[in-house]
């Protein structure tokens, strides 16, 4: 969807990873690496957004380093006149892509809880992207994560739980749940009837 409308996959990568993490600072092996993109399309992307004023590139001197000392990061422009608007969208786009995500789970499996958190809502936090609670088919699960990847143009980290391991986590305090639970959850799935903070 969002390739039709600014006509370029990589141009979509790069702006729905700087749009949504507007605090981070990216290098360029850093963004080949996350965003699994050539160097000539990336590099050429870059300097089209950086041209009309949607990211910025700062230059950063890097200790211990003898040769090629100066190197840019880049980052959102969080001035950019489109800024917010802009970030609204690939929010929203990330929201359309999770929803058909669902529809598909529930067609493989029955999920008694299901949240999204991590870079998924711009929750750095947490450690998991999807937290799913229940009997999971492993094969067809990691064919719709593949599925959701590819819309969403990056990696989706994701913890499956039996519901009696997330029970026992959340009786013991696990620190890993309850950053998810104490602290930012969008909830699609809920038959626990588990309170999140949103």
């Amino acid at each position: 969807m969002l390739e039709a409308i600014f006509g370029s996959e990589t141009r979509v990568k790069i702006l729905n990873l700087l749009l949504l993490s507007p605090e981070k600072k990216y290098s360029l092996a850093l963004l080949a690496k996350d965003l699994k993109l050539p160097l000539a399309a990336l590099r050429r992307e870059l300097k089209n957004l950086e041209k009309i004023g949607l990211i910025k590139a700062e230059l950063v001197v890097l200790e211990n380093v003898k040769k090629n000392n100066n190197q840019p990061y880049f980052s959102a422009d969080t001035t950019a006149f489109l800024y917010e608007e802009l970030r609204v969208l690939f929010i929203r786009a990330q929201i359309l892509f999770s929803e058909k995500f669902v529809k598909d789970l529930k067609k493989i499996c029955h999920p008694k809880f299901l949240a999204l958190t991590g870079s998924l809502i711009n929750y750095p936090q947490a450690q998991t992207d999807i937290l799913l609670v229940g009997s999971i088919k492993r094969a067809p699960f990691l064919k719709l994560i593949a599925i959701l990847e590819h819309d969403l143009g990056r990696e989706v980290n994701f913890t499956i739980f039996s519901e009696k391991e997330f029970n026992y986590r959340r009786n013991v305090m696990d620190i890993f749940l309850y950053n998810i639970i104490e602290g930012k959850a969008l909830i699609l799935i809920n038959d626990l009837k588990i309170s999140i903070q949103s």
